[in-house]
């Protein structure tokens, strides 16, 4: 169970994120992370369960920092 959180504002406004991803400590307390950009805030926090490496904390930036993404899904792989 993670939590994403994002709040669009704006400019000259802020919320405090670092507070709303500390609320939801709870449901991710493994991980958690947040991203500041103009008019935009994104926070997550993060339960590890298949994936315990670092590669899966978020918020993820795509390699040139344009896209950022907070997801709450996973992926498994099994032979059948």
């Amino acid at each position: 169970m993670c939590g994403i959180l994002g709040a669009a504002l704006p400019a000259g406004l802020a919320a405090d994120m670092e507070a709303a991803v500390a609320k939801l400590h709870h449901r991710g307390p493994d991980d958690s992370g947040t991203w500041d950009g103009p008019g935009m805030q994104l926070g997550f926090v993060r339960l590890s369960i298949l994936d315990l490496s670092p590669a899966g904390h978020q918020p993820m930036a795509s390699p040139d920092g344009r896209h950022i993404i907070g997801d709450d899904s996973s992926l498994a792989v099994t032979d059948a």
